[in-house]
């Protein structure tokens, strides 16, 4: 039984319709995919200018001209009540909502239409096919965080249950849990892993300690699949060794879709299906392939929420080899989280952080950006910009959520900013530790 595709179906996701419409954008030749893009660019824009007043008050103009005349958008742009972003005909109850994660410091809630949302998952899908995987029968290793409130926590058990997935705790890496990540691999036929690239590394590094090759034990094995965070070589080298599995770079972003994902040929190939990907220089002029500028896209499919032309606040460059119906993401600067080492010996992968500071992300746009620093093994600096002070309320959720994600005893100072500085290249990193690196 196709679990996974029923579970969408029953939530209003049209998985097959979205199927059939992706099938017809891969089958057309390089003239019929030029028209279909210039043809889809338009009618996103005019939607919008039509059907959404946040939209025209981006815009400015009255009517669509030329792309080069259409505005870039700033994750800022977004920062106020979903309610007031909305197009007409769509509201929180008939689309999905979520909240971006905060890695580049500015959070915000964003919605997708849910024939959009079907699209996205039929792109992710067809991926992983390129690896002989399917969300309805390979079983999945998983990487990732989970909510610890109750509701959360159980709605992603749930999940997990109807993905054919098996979740591993980000939280801790000590050699008693990584060890019983062993065990589990030892005892279940995985067809791939998953997640978080920090916490597949350390992973990596523990079997590379114990001298064990991950397919000797799971045989099963066919993938790595890593996301959310900077890839580097030589963690990939030190996980195909380890694992004996190719390693799967994928780029995506929550509020708009699978970005980039490497073929077998080690290719890393944009999504050219259902987003149009451009690289522009700082005075938003679009550059040629093969130079390095800000990475701007466009959600081509998304009625209920503009992401036209949208910064997603990343660096990177589509190699010289591109074509319109082929582009190839060669180097993307971005996304990279340090370990939490904390006094007790344990280790959590930094994105741990993006559940904690989830508490501090409210929908009235109050929160503009943050970050946060670990001083020395007891201490954690959360920094922020913010219309107004947070409370002593809130405060007692974020250090409540810390001792639930992390442990407790820990000092949480929280300092409010005017602004917050940035990398040469824009970003703003969400987690730095400035102990000595490991």
């Amino acid at each position: 039984m196709n679990l996974f595709d029923l579970s969408l179906k029953l939530n209003g996701f049209p998985i097959k319709e979205a199927r059939r419409v992706l099938v017809s954008i891969q089958n057309l030749n390089e003239e019929g995919f030029r028209d279909y893009i210039e043809k889809q660019k338009v009618q996103i824009v005019n939607y919008h200018l039509k059907h959404n007043p946040f939209y025209q008050s981006v815009f400015k103009e009255t009517r669509f001209t030329n792309w080069d005349a259409v505005p870039i958008m700033t994750k800022r742009d977004l920062q106020q009540p979903l309610i007031n972003r909305l197009s007409e005909g769509f509201s929180p109850k008939n689309v999905y909502v979520n909240k971006t994660s905060g890695s580049s410091g500015d959070p915000f809630v964003f919605a997708k239409d849910k024939f959009c949302h079907a699209l996205t998952w039929t792109i992710i899908q067809d991926r992983f096919g390129w690896f002989n995987l399917n969300f309805n029968s390979s079983k999945q290793a998983r990487f990732y965080g989970i909510p610890l409130d109750k509701k959360g926590y159980y709605q992603e058990r749930f999940k997990d249950v109807l993905s054919g997935r098996f979740r591993f705790s980000v939280y801790d890496f000590s050699d008693v849990a990584l060890e019983g990540f062993l065990k589990k691999f030892r005892t279940t036929s995985f067809d791939y892993i998953n997640g978080y690239t920090s916490a597949i590394v350390q992973f990596a590094k523990f079997l590379e300690k114990r001298e064990v090759i991950l397919t000797s034990v799971c045989p099963t094995l066919k993938a790595c699949v890593v996301t959310s965070e900077m890839l580097f070589e030589n963690d990939k080298l030190l996980m195909e060794k380890q694992f004996g599995i190719p390693v799967v770079n994928e780029y995506g972003a929550s509020e708009l879709d699978l970005i980039a994902f490497q073929n077998p040929k080690d290719e890393w190939i944009v999504n050219s299906e259902t987003l149009f990907v451009e690289i522009v220089d700082d005075n938003n002029q679009v550059l040629p392939y093969g130079e390095e500028g800000r990475v701007v896209i466009t959600s081509l499919y998304n009625k209920a929420h503009p992401f036209i032309r949208y910064d997603i606040g990343d660096v990177g460059i589509l190699s010289k080899e591109s074509t319109l119906q082929k582009p190839q993401l060669q180097k993307l600067i971005g996304r990279t989280n340090d370990l939490a080492i904390l006094p007790s010996g344990k280790k959590a992968a930094g994105l741990t952080f993006y559940y904690i500071t989830k508490s501090i992300v409210e929908d009235d746009g109050n929160v503009k950006e943050f970050m946060i620093e670990q001083l020395d093994l007891q201490t954690f600096k959360i920094i922020y910009v913010s219309n107004e002070k947070l409370s002593d309320s809130q405060t007692k959720i974020i250090i409540k959520e810390i001792e639930n994600y992390l442990e407790k005893g820990l000092t949480i100072i929280f300092e409010r900013q005017t602004r917050l500085k940035r990398s040469k290249s824009g970003k703003l990193k969400q987690f730095t530790s400035l102990l000595n690196k490991i």
